[in-house]
């Protein structure tokens, strides 16, 4: 796909922001949002950097907490809805519970081995802002050689615990970027296929291992 999701490689590095203009929601009178956006944040991107910079740790054993990571700090069964949200009303139980079984994992193979890639960066939390039930938490990765990269994360509270809901890449918005990535898929080659293609991706990110 021309897309690939890119919520575990956040874990490693932010992401460019999107323009204002372009953000969803509305900032109320410059809110910082919810406190615990930050410290938040700033523990998920610390905890995956730790992952990427443990040297006794074997590639198994660091996608294991990459995957716990994911499941307790990001929505990805919100993220999944929101990606087939057209497609959901024609789509029978079967078919949603395949596809949400399929789409974690999905997440995680698309990016666990590119993580290694952003191992020298750092990540620098700048301001929060808050937008309407979303908090905004802006930050600056830098990386030897290369031209500061600015970031914002869509924090939500779910159930009294926060989780990412959304990341914002290069102006563009990831969750719609891949919804319509999807879209295309669906429309040429059907939903089953996406969910097939899905898992045919998971299994042979395991049989690498």
């Amino acid at each position: 796909m021309k897309h690939a999701l890119l919520i575990a490689a956040a874990l490693a590095a932010g992401l460019p922001a999107l323009p204002a203009a372009a953000q969803v929601g509305t900032a109320t009178a410059a809110s910082p949002g919810d406190p615990t956006a930050r410290p938040f944040v700033e523990k998920l991107v610390n905890d995956g950097f730790a992952v990427l910079r443990d040297k006794s740790l074997g590639k198994q054993a660091a996608r294991a907490k990459f995957r716990t990571m994911l499941t307790q700090n990001v929505a990805l069964d919100d993220i999944g809805m929101r990606l087939i949200r057209r497609q959901k009303a024609t789509l029978t139980p079967a078919q949603l519970e395949a596809y949400r079984a399929a789409f974690p994992e999905f997440v995680l193979n698309a990016y666990a081995d590119r993580l290694y890639d952003y191992a020298d960066a750092r990540v620098q939390v700048q301001r929060t802002l808050g937008r309407g039930a979303f908090t905004e938490v802006y930050t600056r990765v830098t990386r030897p050689s290369a031209q500061p990269i600015d970031t914002i994360w869509q924090v939500k509270s779910a159930g009294g615990k926060l989780m990412v809901n959304n990341l914002v890449v290069a102006g563009v918005n990831l969750s719609l970027t891949q919804e319509a990535d999807f879209a295309s898929y669906i429309t040429k080659n059907g939903f089953d296929a996406l969910v097939a293609f899905m898992k045919s991706a998971n299994a042979k990110s395991v049989a690498a291992r």
